[in-house]
């Protein structure tokens, strides 16, 4: 609990000085120019060039203005800018950068409406400041972090998406808020409990998690009895309710509000702050236990606008949440495959889900009916071995602020050669991911944050796969899936799926780690790529049973389409996806070179 009354104003901006803002400024500029290059959104113009390193520049409409910079072209397009190269020039006279600034200055380049702008300046404003934020309060160099605990990781973590420049808009906290809830402000939290009366509240688990069970383990029973009080203080009978925690900013800002007539009702009532501790994720909206880390991960609706969509949870889709979890984990578990490279899932056991019959009647995707649901996810701590811990596998793409990554001093660290390091790395990542496509027909949302790596010594030996029901697709229509799961068949274009493997796995993760590994690590790309193709021939020879599948979806064809996620950005700020179609959302433009096209074997 925080008491934002004893908080001085001048806290919340102790991070904002000229020296932090204006490296901020240029490490975000220089993501934005790389990433809206590498979506065609600019076309930088080659000026001279120096060996593997070009001189280039890109000048708004009326070509008053001009950034000037150094840059390679590795592969996937990714444009590998030197920071401190970056100049800007008005009407020929060199100028201070400013990214908001140059937002405005390419308007017309990058199609965003006017409308947006606003929203998405605040975006990229807000970004900055959190990139401040971070450059002020590093706790660890790289060469340190490799040696520390999963959440103290976890923490550290300062990139966001990869692949988005405005990914910490945070719209809607304020500057306490964001030093009080934000995954790099590290601070203990503890949640807030609600009870709500059964006529709206709907709670699903699995067949091993139902309430009973979720509450004895969820909370102390001092808690319990406190909170079986305070409905026996009203007159009410606990029988009638589930209890459920929900994000302290949530229930100041939204729900005390826009639920005011249930509270007064009893229909939602509150009843205090349960006694462990809690740290914010990646994810913002998903709580680990500190105080016991064996227990569930909370995920909570959180009414904040960032990076695309506002953060709530649907009642409507918790109440198949634990269906989805069961169907999957038993194709996981059943697969001698998966099992074989130790592949899990942080599985989603419980549920609960507000309704709000006030805004259900104006339709329950909007932002509105999104407000009041609670998840439950399995802790990976209880999955461990002795001598093994975990670390995000977004780190794998940290640089602490002297520019250092930390892949470098995990390879180091681990005794192996950087290509013995990598293979371990492909075969509990990679392996997975092209069976599940190629076997299950199921792909996943396998992003840094969404992947927890199982170390041993420094080196991954498994993955963990969270956050897998909202974002798992399927997309064979003969696979027989439970009544409740049949949302997470998706119906898409044959062509489009293998870009589930390009463009998720391939650009949007590869491409930033081979130029780390590149940059910091001695390991030309060439070898990085051979390496991930090796990967997938290897699995390829082992399953000549699903050769059909593998011509049908060529991984080593010479091209592919470019996903643009900032361009979904930039078209709707607000939404990027149709949730309920959200492959017609996407924006396409451009390809790809496919950098392990050269190694596809002759005969296959």
């Amino acid at each position: 609990m925080t008491a934002h009354n004893n908080y001085m104003p001048s806290e919340s901006i102790r991070h904002l000085t000229t020296e932090n803002w204006d490296k901020a400024t240029l490490l975000l500029l220089r993501k934005t120019i790389s990433e809206f290059a590498h979506e065609f959104l600019l076309l930088p113009e080659l000026t001279s060039r120096e060996g593997s390193w070009g001189n280039y520049k890109i000048r708004n409409v009326d070509k008053t203005i001009e950034y000037r910079f150094q840059s390679q072209i590795l592969n996937l397009n990714h444009w590998n800018i030197k920071t401190n190269s970056i100049q800007k020039y008005v009407s020929g006279q060199q100028a201070k950068v400013s990214l908001p600034d140059f937002i405005l200055e390419f308007q017309e380049n990058l199609g965003i409406a006017a409308e947006l702008l606003p929203t998405y300046l605040e975006e990229i404003t807000s970004t900055i400041y959190s990139k401040a934020y971070m450059i002020a309060s590093e706790g660890f160099t790289s060469e340190a972090l490799a040696d520390q605990d999963y959440q103290t990781i976890e923490h550290a973590m300062t990139e966001g998406h990869p692949c988005f420049v405005a990914n910490s808009g945070r719209i809607g906290f304020n500057a306490i808020d964001y030093d009080t809830y934000a995954p790099e402000a590290f601070k203990p939290i503890q949640l807030l409990w609600l009870a709500g009366h059964k006529s709206r509240a709907v709670f699903s688990g699995t067949k091993t998690v139902d309430y009973s069970f979720l509450i004895q383990q969820e909370l102390d029973q001092k808690d319990v009895d406190g909170f079986d009080s305070v409905l026996a203080g009203k007159g009410l009978d606990s029988s009638e309710y589930y209890y459920f925690p929900v994000h302290p900013w949530q229930w100041h800002n939204k729900l005390a509000l826009v639920f005011a007539a249930d509270i007064a009702e009893n229909l939602l009532v509150y009843l205090g702050y349960g006694s462990d501790s809690y740290a914010a994720q990646q994810s913002i909206r998903t709580f680990f236990n500190t105080s016991h880390p064996e227990k569930f991960y909370a995920k909570t609706a959180l009414s904040i606008l960032n990076m695309g969509f506002m953060r709530g949870l649907s009642p409507y889709y918790m109440e198949s949440t634990p269906v989805i979890t069961e169907w999957i984990a038993g194709l996981v578990e059943n697969d001698p495959y998966l099992q074989q490279k130790g592949f899990t899932l942080l599985g989603e056991v419980a549920t609960l889900g507000y309704r709000n019959f006030l805004y259900e009647k104006l339709g329950r995707s909007i932002p509105h009916n999104k407000m009041l649901a609670t998840l439950w996810r399995e802790s990976p701590i209880p999955k461990l071995n002795k001598g093994q811990n975990l670390m995000t596998m977004a780190a794998l793409l940290h640089v602490d602020q002297s520019g250092k990554a930390l892949v470098p001093y995990l390879i180091q660290k681990s005794g192996l050669t950087a290509g013995q390091w990598v293979k371990k790395y492909l075969e509990a990542y990679l392996s997975p991911l092209i069976h599940c496509f190629y076997h299950h027909e199921m792909v996943f949302m396998p992003h840094g944050e969404n992947l927890i790596l199982v170390m041993e010594n420094h080196t991954p030996v498994k993955t963990i796969m969270k956050d897998i029901t909202e974002e798992v697709m399927v997309f064979n229509p003969e696979i027989p899936l439970p009544e409740k799961a049949k949302r997470i068949y998706v119906d898409i274009p044959e062509e489009l799926k293998i870009l589930c493997i390009f463009n998720d796995v391939f650009d949007f993760y590869f491409r930033f780690l081979a130029h780390i590994l590149y940059e910091q690590a001695g390991v030309p790309e060439h070898y990085f790529w051979k390496w991930v193709a090796d990967c997938i021939n290897d699995y390829q020879a082992q399953n000549p049973q699903l050769a059909n599948r593998f011509r049908k979806y060529d991984l080593f064809m010479p091209e592919f389409d470019c996903c643009c996620l900032n361009r979904l950005q930039l078209k709707n700020n607000k939404q990027m996806l149709d949730l309920a179609e959200p492959v017609k959302s996407l924006q396409f433009v451009g390809k790809l070179t496919n950098p392990i096209a050269v190694f596809k074997l002759v005969n296959s």
